[in-house]
Parts: structure tokens; C-alpha cells; sequence
């Protein structure tokens, strides 16, 4: 009997804690995004589509272009000749992202660029959110989502997985995207579908 009860015991023991390994690891993927930071910290994506001549660096390439970018003027021919087939890009909507509540935070600059050649880009810039287990990158139909039934009611289009919660970074939009059906930035937590932070476009 003594034996039957120590077995008994033991296969016990065995089984929580074959149920907890999994379970641990479940919340610790699920809950500790929210106390690590990932940070990104990506150029504006241009210096790839331009010819790059001999006699410029990267650095001046992209110096070059990101000011090309800032700028309400048309470029002139020195920049047109120096940096070869440089293309103008165009600022199409942006937005600041705020606070979807008090425990979900955000800041920064959502812009949606064309950067010529058919190739589109959404940017962050000065991004900041919390942190979360599995958070994507939407752009959705509301103008201002509050919640997710504001999301996935209206509609959406992933665009991708985030790839840090602070700092520059840039997302390529796929060519069948119709931007104009699309109005806020979303960044949406997949495992709990919460809203973690909303960049109206306009």
C-alpha cells in the first residue's frame, strides 16, 4: 500500500509538472514582451533604388535622399545629376499614433510614401508602444479605431508583424493595397485582438 501511494505520488508530481513546462512557457511568451523593449532603428528606404555613383558614399546617398524626402521643393538638377536615377519620393498621408487606453501607449509618425517605380512604404518614425506578445501592423478601414470590433468589423490589411516597439523602421505595401480604402495605422496585439496603438491618416 505504502508503495502504491508513493507511485501514486510520483506519477502525480510527473504529470504537474509536465503541464506546467508548457503553461510557463505560454505565459512568459504571452507577458514578458510587456517588459522588454525591441528596438529598430532603419534608414529611409531609398538608397536601394538609386544608382549611387562611384565618387558618393552610402552615408552621403542617404543623407542626400532622406533631405530630398524633407524637402517641399522639387529637386534641383545638381541633386538629379549627382545622385543618377534618384527618385523624388511623395509623402501620401501620415498620422501621430496616441494611446488606444491607459495601459496601451504609443507616439511617433506613421507616413505612407510613394516611392516611385510602383513601390509603396508605410514609416514610423520617432515610434514608441508597448510592448506585447505577437503585435501586427494593420491598416484598417476606421478612421479611428477605439477597439477591435472598430477593426475587424470595418476591415483590414495585415501588413506585417511589427519589428521592434521603438524606433525608425519601414514596412513595404504589397502592389494590390488600394491606400484609398484604408484610413488609420494600427498596431494590434494577434493573441488578445487589443488595440495597442492608433495613427489616424490624413
Amino acid at each position: 500500500m505504502v508503495a502504491f501511494v508513493r507511485t501514486h505520488k510520483i506519477l502525480v508530481a510527473g504529470s504537474v509538472i509536465v503541464l506546467a513546462v508548457p503553461l510557463l512557457a505560454l505565459a512568459w511568451w504571452l507577458g514578458s514582451p510587456l517588459f522588454i523593449d525591441q528596438t529598430v532603428d532603419e534608414q529611409f528606404p531609398l538608397a536601394a533604388m538609386a544608382v549611387v555613383p562611384d565618387t558618393m558614399s552610402m552615408a552621403d546617398a542617404e543623407a542626400t535622399m532622406v533631405a530630398a524626402a524633407a524637402s517641399d521643393d522639387a529637386m534641383d538638377e545638381v541633386m538629379v545629376d549627382a545622385m543618377g536615377t534618384l527618385l523624388a519620393p511623395e509623402a501620401l498621408r501620415s498620422g501621430q499614433f496616441r494611446d488606444a487606453d491607459s495601459f496601451h501607449t504609443g507616439a511617433g509618425t506613421a507616413t505612407i510614401w510613394d516611392l516611385g517605380n510602383d513601390e509603396r512604404a508605410l514609416r514610423f518614425e520617432q515610434f514608441q508602444v508597448r510592448n506585447g506578445p505577437d503585435l501586427r501592423v494593420f491598416l484598417a478601414v476606421h478612421p479611428d479605431p477605439m477597439g477591435r470590433s472598430d477593426v475587424l468589423d470595418d476591415g483590414y490589411v495585415e501588413i506585417s508583424a511589427l519589428k521592434g516597439n521603438i524606433g525608425n523602421q519601414n514596412y513595404d505595401i504589397p502592389p494590390d493595397v488600394d491606400l484609398e480604402m484604408y484610413n488609420s495605422v494600427v498596431i494590434f496585439c494577434w493573441p488578445f485582438r487589443v488595440v495597442f496603438s492608433v495613427a489616424p491618416l490624413s
